[in-house]
């Protein structure tokens, strides 16, 4: 949409088409890091009990790793019928594939009553919670940057990122509900599965709300004007081979900080200096709730000073702000309102402005036709090796140093590193691809004025 100014009905169905996206994306993160919340911190106890305690934990990881495995299928799937077909389609399915997918893992008896089955479903679950998140992501976020008018792109994509930050703060505050209120044997036997079974009635709620959108205006205008891909993914690499790979590259900190901060630092907290469970889970749920305040800050600002100039900026800050952050988690473990500042910080502001931005930086990168195979793939299959590897990653390498953070730190900081580079390419890519096609059209157009002027014998 290229008007500065929506009309009224616009307006109406982007206050809709963002409603929507944000709870449908609230519920598939929900379903999606409720996993990594409860993997990391009792998976090991009910589905892996005959081994050392760390390799169970790090054999529960490697389950919620699967799950990032899959999210590029899921992305290849949806993202190819999404430009084809439409984007609305495809949000409806994936958030029916997850909420059915999270229903079961919840259903799925333990190693003591099953034995192999156990993990076996278990990873079955997770793979399926993949393909539906892989395709979620890309569609939900075209809705709301494709509906919305073009000097306001960085704060509309924006806002389902905050489904992220809430996805995460209401599974941690169910299973920190949950394990506070009962008590260890009740929590270990059936108060972590309601948590689960509650996914029922939220796919209920996001199918309805992403049943009344409209298709967006991009998408229908690419169907008119642009040459069809008959594989979208396919053409994206055809036609911006490097962007795809800048793209991997600066999204590499998003994905490392957030299983950092948000995921294995559960399991730093609780194993390594013996904090509350139910303690660690709060400060998470705090930076949760700091992330979904400053998302749209940061969305609003990229549209003023430049989306990925300030996303650049703050990958970078991102991956060095590990050092002091683990710095007091690791000497001050003891003090709780340093741990919540040491989580809020980077995790909570930071963090906010990497995701919230990336959004509206990487669809700005493809036009329609491949958009969402373009983004999807992208976001996709970095997160294997950003997101999924990362508790692993951390785990070995906090064991290294013997339960200190600092190897863990400069990893943090080699990947900011890399972000910020990328996507230094990445805008320079994006200036030579405008000046590209301004070259174009200003060629077509003089022919075609031209062309009457010659003929009138000029």
């Amino acid at each position: 949409m290229q008007t500065e100014n929506l009309t009224p009905e616009q307006q109406k169905n982007l206050r809709r088409v963002v409603a929507s996206s944000i709870i449908g994306a609230v519920i598939e993160w929900y379903d999606f890091f409720l996993y990594g919340v409860v993997a990391g911190l009792f998976f090991n106890q009910l589905y892996f009990p005959s081994f050392d305690p760390r390799i169970g934990t790090m054999l529960a990881f490697a389950t919620f790793a699967v799950g990032f495995v899959a999210r590029p299928l899921g992305g290849i799937i949806f993202g190819h019928f999404g430009d084809k077909l439409g984007r609305k389609k495809m949000l409806i399915l994936t958030l029916e594939i997850m909420g059915i997918a999270t229903v079961c893992i919840g259903l799925i008896p333990t190693y003591d009553s099953i034995g192999i089955w156990a993990p076996i479903l278990l990873i079955v679950c997770r793979l399926a919670q993949g393909i539906g998140l892989g395709g979620e992501w890309g569609g939900a976020v075209l809705m709301s940057y494709e509906s919305a008018p073009a000097h306001r792109r960085g704060f509309y994509a924006s806002l389902p990122q905050i489904g992220m930050s809430l996805g995460l703060l209401l599974a941690s505050g169910i299973v920190g509900f949950f394990s506070a209120t009962l008590s260890n044997e009740a929590f270990l036997s059936w108060g972590w599965r309601v948590a689960f079974l509650l996914s029922a009635v939220l796919l209920a709620v996001g199918g309805y709300m992403r049943s009344t959108v409209q298709e967006t205006k991009d998408f229908s205008e690419a169907k008119k004007s642009l040459p069809e891909a008959k594989y979208p993914l396919l053409d994206a690499f055809k036609r911006y081979p490097k962007m795809m790979i800048a793209c991997m590259g600066a999204r590499f900190i998003d994905g490392v900080s957030f299983n950092v901060f948000g995921v294995y630092s559960l399991t730093y907290l609780t194993q390594q200096h013996g904090i509350d469970r139910s303690a660690a889970l709060t400060a998470v749920m705090i930076s949760s709730v700091i992330m979904s305040l400053f998302i749209p800050f940061w969305g609003n600002m990229a549209d003023k000073v430049g989306k990925a100039k300030l996303y650049g900026i703050c990958a970078l800050i991102l991956g060095f702000s590990s050092f002091p952050a683990f710095w007091v988690l690791h000497n001050y473990a003891n003090n709780y309102f340093l741990v919540v500042v040491a989580l809020g910080l980077p995790f909570g502001i930071v963090h906010a402005a990497v995701f919230g931005t990336m959004s509206s930086v990487f669809s700005e990168s493809f036009d329609a036709s491949v958009r969402y195979s373009g983004i999807s793939f992208v976001y996709q299959f970095t997160a294997i090796f950003a997101s999924g590897m990362t508790p692993m990653v951390a785990a070995v390498l906090t064991g290294m140093a013997d339960g200190a953070p600092w190897f863990l730190c400069a990893y943090m900081a080699a990947v900011g590193t890399i972000s910020a580079l990328s996507t230094w390419w990445l805008n320079k890519l994006a200036r030579e691809n405008r000046a590209n096609n301004a070259t174009k059209e200003a060629t077509v157009s003089s022919t075609v004025i031209g062309a009457p002027a010659g003929a009138d014998g000029f």
